[in-house]
């Protein structure tokens, strides 16, 4: 080859690497929050037994038993430099464009600014509007440090409206109580989602060293699987244990699991069968666990590979890879596979909202200032 087709040859490969999308790590916060503390030599609650027993008495997961990914959660960071429109939150609006409701004072105050790239995608959906009156149309966006979690969005006329917008300071640890005990987040149990949805970046780079993704996974339940106790005092004996700071509906029997329970996979459960991606994600529910985020039938959601350099097919990670044991001759993730771990006493759940106070200094993005 000669010098000017070899330095051609260079400037189209650089430029094709400038081209490709960058890995997109999810969201981290710092070491000691309560998401990236490993579990698997902790406590078992004394009940533990009798608890997974009861759910699987009631049906164990959602779908007919079993543990199945959607992958419609859309998930953007962006990057240092870039500028994206910020777009204000304003109260939800229903069929015919009329507001009604938002959740407050759980959530910003109306008018908080969000950024929201032109890509950025709403929860199952090509672009950013979403019929809510029947989807959780999340909206997730990271600029910084900052986490940007919308619920129920629609963006409309340059405004995002939606039921909540919870913002979190990925350089703080926040207290047991997270954003405010009693408090909702854009998940019913008030926790971050993109930060526990597996992200098949993350999932693809541990997979290279038998790793694990380093925090706990969200999962769902239905409401008539999740415990309820009247006699804790709370609204409809709805009730919550932590790291959960609310509860959505829970009308289950007070014996079996409740809202924000840890779990974690039994350590000697079988691999065998399951590619190296997978192993990964069990790797990660045994030494972190899964934490219960809200009420529905499919128990795994991970984001999606739209703004990933890895995708999940590439990686062999389908909807069924953990329940079609037939499959690759895998052994399913059954609920009796897991433990619970000890998080503390069940809270009845008021639904009265103590937001915890801001962080002295927290680098949070609200009306366009940091």
């Amino acid at each position: 080859m000669c010098r000017r087709s070899s330095v051609l040859f260079a400037m189209f490969a650089a430029s094709l690497l400038m081209s490709a999308p960058a890995a997109t790590q999810a969201p981290r916060f710092p070491p000691a929050a309560v998401w990236h503390q490993a579990v698997n030599d902790a406590p078992l609650h004394p009940q533990s037994s009798a608890m997974i027993n009861r759910l699987v008495a009631l049906g164990g997961w959602g779908n007919s038993n079993r543990m199945q990914i959607d992958f419609g959660l859309h998930f953007r960071r962006m990057a240092s430099a870039e500028i994206a429109p910020e777009l204000p939150i304003i109260e939800h609006l229903d069929a015919n464009g009329q507001p009604d409701g938002y959740f407050s004072p759980d959530c910003e105050p109306l008018g908080t600014l969000m950024p929201v790239p032109a890509d950025a995608a709403i929860e199952a959906q090509s672009g950013q509007t979403c019929p809510n009156s029947d989807q959780d149309c999340h909206l997730l966006v990271q600029r910084g440090s900052v986490l940007y979690e919308a619920f129920a969005a629609n963006i409309i006329n340059g405004q995002i409206n939606a039921l909540c917008l919870a913002v979190w300071d990925l350089g703080r640890v926040y207290p047991g109580a997270g954003r405010g005990e009693h408090c909702t987040s854009a998940d019913a149990a008030g926790f971050p989602i993109a930060a526990l949805a597996p992200n098949a970046d993350d999932v693809a780079a541990a997979a290279t060293v038998s790793g694990d993704l380093g925090h706990a996974i969200r999962f769902i339940l239905p409401n008539a699987r999740m415990a309820s106790d009247v006699s804790l005092g709370g609204v409809q004996g709805r009730l919550y244990v932590r790291p959960a700071s609310h509860a959505g509906g829970p009308s289950g029997p007070v014996d079996t699991v409740p809202y924000g329970v840890r779990m974690r996979l039994r350590s000697d459960f079988n691999f065998a069968g399951y590619n190296a991606a997978a192993q990964v994600i069990l790797r990660t529910m045994q030494r972190y666990g899964i934490v219960l985020s809200d009420g529905g039938n499919i128990a795994l959601t991970f984001t999606s590979d739209r703004h990933n350099t890895a995708t999940w097919s590439s990686l062999g990670i389908t909807p069924q890879i953990f329940w079609n044991g037939s499959a690759g001759n895998r052994t399913p993730v059954l609920v009796s596979d897991f433990a619970i771990i000890d998080t503390g006493p069940r809270i009845g759940e008021t639904y009265d909202c103590v937001r915890t106070p801001e962080a002295p200094g927290a680098a949070i993005f609200r009306n366009g200032f940091e």
